[in-house]
């Protein structure tokens, strides 16, 4: 078996925990401590995240998209997939080797994606850009840490609070959505999302296609349309 080769490591945003990059062969893994938070063998509900939110969107002249959490880029490519060449994506990452890593050990897995004229990299938290500017949003899409209970920054929890969610509605056009991958179900952010003001769809995916572990993804919708939105 060919065995695994640590290529780098970085802090997390608070300093506290040491995140790293790991290859097998044609295989990469971002570990924290003795979790694995990404392996780029399992993108099925990351690519479930980016789909599930275009097509929610599908009407949406010139659209703008947020991706909180860079990761392997798996929800990237797959909107870039979805979105038209009017589309403007920007990608929050907060931990700049992960940017590094995609640039650099994993740049044969993003193809040149980062390149692409449809988007932007902001090294940045995420919550920063959506407390920047209301209604700025057609969606926001949060893959960053393991979902509403975060292990690698507990600075995330506020993105997932009751406070957290309206800032998210409120940065959000209207018919805007905001959509969560999480590792597992969470009732109580469930509830904060309708308490918020969202109409909801709770998604169950796999990691992997038909197989893998069970994921989650929230599809939070903000109100009506705007008159002046191509309909389908």
């Amino acid at each position: 078996m060919i065995p695994w080769v640590q290529l780098d490591t970085a802090k997390t945003p608070d300093g506290a925990q040491e995140l790293r990059l790991k290859r097998r062969g044609a295989e990469f893994s971002i570990m924290l401590g003795t979790n694995e938070l990404m392996n780029s063998r399992l993108s099925g509900s990351e690519q479930a995240l980016a789909k599930l939110s275009c097509q929610k969107i599908a009407s949406h002249r010139r659209p703008r998209v947020l991706i909180g959490g860079l990761g392997m880029g798996f929800t990237l490519r797959a909107a870039l997939a979805e979105l038209a060449n009017d589309a403007e994506i920007t990608v929050a990452e907060l931990v700049p080797a992960v940017v590094a890593w995609a640039r650099g050990p994993m740049a044969e897995m993003f193809g040149g994606c980062l390149d692409d004229p449809r988007v932007t990299i902001q090294e940045t938290d995420v919550g920063q850009l959506i407390r920047s500017k209301p209604a700025a949003w057609d969606a926001i899409l949060l893959d960053v840490d393991n979902g509403p209970e975060g292990i690698v920054h507990k600075g995330n929890d506020a993105l997932y609070s009751l406070a957290g969610l309206g800032t998210a509605r409120t940065a959000l056009k209207p018919g805007g959505v905001l959509a969560v991958w999480s590792q597992g179900p969470d009732a109580g952010f469930t509830r904060r999302l309708k308490q918020a003001g969202f109409t909801i769809e709770e998604v169950n995916t796999r990691a992997n296609g038909k197989r893998g572990a069970r994921h989650v993804i929230w599809i939070a919708t903000n109100g009506l349309r705007m008159a002046n939105e191509r309909m389908p």
